[in-house]
C-alpha cells in the first residue's frame, strides 16, 4: 500500500520490482481499475503523491497522482496523472484524463537564448532580459541555451494543477522556473497561464 484518501476509502497499491514501484493498482469504493504503464522510484523519499480536490471545477473532486521517474543532483523528473470522477450504467468510476506535457507546452510557448551576459526569455512575444555576469559558473561553464528538462514537478495549488520546470544555464546552475498553470478544457488539462519565475 502506498496511498490512502479516507474520505474516499481509496487505495492505491504498487509492486516493488528493481528499484522501481509497477503494476499500479487502485481500489476505490468496491471497484479496482489496474495501471501497468505507471512507474515510480522506489526510494521513499520520493513515494507517489495523491492529492484530491476539484481541480476541472465540476463540483466533483478529482484523483491526482504525481509519479517520480528520476532524481539526483539537480535532476527531477515527474510526471502526473488525472482521475476524473465519472458516472456509468454500473455506477461511479475513475477515467484517467490527458494533461498537455510541459515540455510540449514550453516548447509551443516559449523561445530562450543564452550569452556570456543575459539569458534572454520570450513568452508567446513578451521578451525580459536577465543578466547573468555576476552568477557563478562551475568548470563546465555555460549551457549552448537554457536547459529545463533537469527539473520537471507537479503540485496542486489553490485547486489548480501546476507544473514547475526548472531553468538551467550550466551543470547546478538554476537561475529561476517557469511555472504552468493548468485549465481543464476541450476535454484534457492544457495550459491557462505560463511565467517565468527568477531566483525560484
Amino acid at each position: 500500500m502506498i496511498g490512502y484518501i479516507p474520505e474516499i476509502n481509496l487505495t492505491l497499491y504498487a509492486q516493488e520490482r528493481d528499484g522501481e514501484l509497477v503494476d499500479f493498482r487502485l481500489d476505490v469504493s468496491g471497484g479496482t481499475k489496474y495501471f501497468p504503464y505507471w512507474r515510480n522510484v522506489a526510494n521513499e523519499t520520493y513515494a507517489p503523491q495523491l492529492f484530491y480536490h476539484d481541480i476541472n471545477t465540476d463540483g466533483k473532486k478529482d484523483l491526482i497522482i504525481v509519479l517520480t521517474q528520476g532524481y539526483g543532483t539537480g535532476i527531477l523528473e515527474q510526471n502526473v496523472h488525472v482521475l476524473h470522477q465519472t458516472q456509468t450504467n454500473v455506477g461511479e468510476t475513475y477515467r484517467e484524463i490527458i494533461v498537455d506535457d510541459p515540455r510540449t507546452i514550453l516548447l509551443r510557448n516559449v523561445k530562450t537564448k543564452l550569452t556570456n551576459s543575459e539569458a534572454i526569455i520570450t513568452i508567446r512575444n513578451r521578451k525580459k532580459t536577465y543578466n547573468i555576469e555576476k552568477i557563478a559558473t562551475g568548470p563546465e561553464g555555460l549551457f549552448a541555451d537554457i536547459v529545463t528538462d533537469n527539473l520537471i514537478s507537479f503540485d496542486v495549488i489553490g485547486n489548480q494543477l501546476t507544473a514547475k520546470m526548472g531553468a538551467q544555464i550550466g551543470p547546478g546552475n538554476f537561475i529561476g522556473s517557469f511555472y504552468i498553470t493548468y485549465e481543464y478544457k476541450d476535454h484534457f488539462y492544457q495550459m491557462k497561464e505560463i511565467k517565468f519565475r527568477w531566483g525560484e
